[in-house]
């Protein structure tokens, strides 16, 4: 009698194996071997024979390259993070915070295509339809070529498609579909894993855009196996807090395009609308309190100004250092540096940073302001409203210089600003006032300026 094969799935990273473990070897959590039945064994294996099946090699000299054909959202800020428009045949995944905008910015991309003249099937798995219509009639997104699906099951949505000639696809959310070929829970890592293939195999055989909204974990990454994020074409998180009115979109793997670029959006009555003034979002304009500096950041091939705040108190137990929007290790460093190189007795203190507009900094640029920000709160006194701080601090103190120093200079002088404290002086001819620093123990002479 042959025997049983047994297969045992990791639910929090997909990871396989034989036997049972207590613990994953991949991801390391407790209890989450689940044994896969039959079903979900024979599709697993289906799967791996399917992807598995290549032609034969090629020299790279005799393929030829793909045309890829985009077209408009009708939303530029999407559009630039996108690299340019919506590929035909491509499978995009936005991720984001409860409340964040995922359903809306979409709703409203559906809405603008379809008075464009594209036929576009939106499928909630979430949210009724009633509900959806209430959400439209806000968006202004009715429009005859907007049709609404409220199924969860893969084979109907899979039958819809077949039967009318969509030319986009937005699946809310990819948690709540399932397919009747496994018999897993919706949501978990079998189904996703297997909604995801059919989802690609879909948009790559019809030449169909579709978008696919996804949970994220508690930790902010997208819930479900690793292996969503490897399969789709183009991984987009939105970034922000959802109690503000601007919403950032980053590109975190786009195929088509470059992950440089971001697209802000400012929320509003009439749903998700492309910033059309985001310049000065991120700074006060007016005079700056203690505990606050401004720096340039890129965000992609955008300058943007932003304030850099800082809180220094006395601390009367363990001192708490907590960074919202920058690195809180950097800021660790930083003030061990400080420590060291000018005498400040920041041990005994509590350091607070915050990046002003939700935004997020994934560049060392903003080291000299976040410096310039805790010495004005230690100190309790304000900096000039009108300097702004750009340089990378390294472990020795010395300050080094920052890329794309021009484009950042330029846009300091198109926000009025007059001066800047930089490690080199910049190569062409400027308007602004510039004070170099070049150590860490240079910036006090310049810092109140």
């Amino acid at each position: 009698m042959a025997k049983k094969k047994r297969l045992f799935e990791c639910q929090s990273c997909g990871f396989q194996s034989p036997r049972w473990m207590g613990k994953c070897p991949s991801c390391n959590s407790w209890d989450s071997m689940v044994e896969l039945t039959k079903e979900q064994i024979e599709f697993v294996t289906s799967t791996n024979k399917q992807s598995s099946s290549q032609p034969k090699a090629k020299s790279i000299v005799d393929i030829s390259e793909d045309n890829f054909t985009r077209f408009t959202s009708g939303s530029k800020e999407l559009d630039l993070v996108l690299g340019g428009g919506i590929v035909l045949g491509s499978l995009t995944l936005i991720g984001g915070s409860p409340g964040i905008g995922k359903s809306t910015l979409l709703l409203k991309v559906a809405g603008l295509l379809a008075k464009s003249g594209k036929k576009v099937l939106y499928v909630s798995g979430e949210e009724s339809a009633g509900q959806i219509k209430l959400r439209a009639n806000r968006l202004e997104a009715n429009h005859p070529n907007l049709y609404l699906l409220n199924v969860i099951e893969l084979e109907t949505i899979s039958s819809e498609v077949a039967q009318s000639s969509y030319e986009l696809l937005i699946i809310d959310s990819i948690q709540t579909i399932y397919t009747q070929e496994i018999t897993s829970a919706p949501g978990s890592v079998t189904q996703v894993r297997a909604i995801t293939f059919e989802l690609m195999r879909l948009a790559k055989s019809r030449q169909l855009p579709i978008f696919i909204i996804g949970h994220i974990t508690k930790d902010g990454s997208i819930a479900g196996p690793r292996v969503l994020e490897h399969m789709v074409d183009t991984v987009l998180y939105f970034e922000g807090d959802s109690n503000s009115e601007i919403r950032v979109l980053r590109g975190f793997k786009n195929r088509f395009g470059s992950t440089n670029e971001v697209g802000i959006f400012e929320m509003s009555r009439l749903g998700l609308n492309d910033a059309k003034s985001v310049a000065d979002r991120f700074f006060n304009r007016h005079k700056l309190q203690a505990g606050s500096a401004l720096t340039v950041v890129m965000e992609g091939s955008r300058p943007l100004v932003i304030e850099v705040q800082a809180l220094v108190a006395e601390s009367y137990s363990h001192p708490k250092r907590n960074s919202t929007g920058y690195d809180s290790n950097r800021l660790s460093m930083l003030l061990a540096l400080l420590e060291k190189k000018l005498d400040l007795p920041l041990g005994t203190y509590d350091v607070f940073v915050n990046i002003s507009g939700g935004i997020k900094i994934n560049e060392t640029v903003a080291d000299l302001a976040v410096i310039a920000s805790i010495l004005s709160s230690y100190r309790d006194r304000a900096l000039n409203n009108t300097t702004v701080f750009l340089g990378e601090v390294s472990l020795t103190g010395e300050i080094r210089e920052v890329p794309s120093l021009q484009q950042r200079l330029k846009e300091i002088q198109t926000q009025g600003f007059t001066k800047a404290v930089l490690p080199i002086k910049p190569i062409e001819e400027t308007p602004i006032k510039c004070y170099i620093a070049q150590e860490v123990s240079k910036v006090v002479e310049w810092i109140f300026v």
